[in-house]
């Protein structure tokens, strides 16, 4: 293989070297606000969702995203992503201020070029063809959703269906109780505020500039010669826990402040 080097050296670069990594081939980002999206409460939850006038809004935690690719026939090179997200619901009651917990799931579906590739995997670790190595690696980024509203209505005149997926046991076990899944009197849905990023990756081999090794700029701290007393006094004291900023920007900028100092300490 012939040298890679680059024409200047003016901007800091010294060499070109080929690596090894996944190459985004295409990407979308999108804010879904989902109404009307249906609570299956906890067990010990459904007693109090019976008796309420209203449920007033606390959070919405994503626990899982479980994402699928499948390859489109009919248009070479583009796949559909297949993303569900399951999410823990929490809300209080009117009358009565009762906690109640809950799990939504959301299906989406969204359609990336991925391109194409009918290459078999191999390597010293796995001596087997690897499975799906000729589609490209579905990737989605996702922060907590904004759970904007939740509101009781009556099961039979809405006509929704009661039916959903297995869920899978590591969202059973977080709840840690049974899931009301079948048919009650009441039901409730929510409202939620989702933004997320999905896009499709390929492994390849790129070539990049190199500049320099990766040198860290800062002594590690902390040491087994250290007693705990000694690493706690390294630690600032957390000023902004106990005296609230008068904005959100003025606490932003008070942080990355302090965190500006403490680097320049260490």
């Amino acid at each position: 293989m012939a040298d890679r080097d680059f024409p200047s050296s003016q901007d800091g670069c010294t060499e070109a070297v080929c690596i090894h990594t996944r190459k985004i081939y295409d990407s979308c980002r999108d804010k879904d606000c989902v109404e009307d999206l249906r609570v299956y409460p906890c067990a010990r939850s459904q007693p109090y969702i019976e008796s309420a006038f209203s449920v007033r809004p606390v959070s919405a935690n994503l626990l899982f995203a479980d994402v699928d690719v499948d390859e489109i026939s009919f248009n070479r090179g583009y796949y559909t992503v297949d993303v569900t997200y399951f999410y823990e619901i929490i809300g209080t009651t009117f009358p009565g201020e009762n906690t109640i917990r809950g799990l939504a799931v959301f299906n989406k579906r969204v359609m990336l070029f991925g391109s194409e590739g009918k290459a078999k995997v191999f390597s010293s670790s796995n001596l087997e063809t690897v499975e799906g190595a000729d589609q490209p690696i579905a990737v989605v980024e996702c922060v907590d959703p904004i759970l904007l509203h939740l509101k009781l209505v009556d099961a039979c005149p809405t006509g929704l269906s009661a039916d959903i997926r297995d869920v899978p046991e590591s969202i059973l076990t977080h709840f840690g109780e049974d899931l009301v899944l079948g048919d009650s009197t009441r039901i409730l849905l929510a409202t939620l505020g989702q933004f997320s990023i999905v896009r499709l990756e390929r492994d390849s081999q790129l070539v990049i500039p190199v500049y320099d090794y990766c040198f860290p700029d800062k002594e590690c701290t902390g040491s087994s010669d250290d007693d705990p007393c000694t690493l706690f006094s390294r630690i600032r004291f957390p000023v902004e826990e106990f005296f609230p900023p008068d904005s959100i920007n003025a606490a932003e900028d008070y942080r990355t402040a302090m965190q500006n100092l403490n680097q320049n300490q260490i």
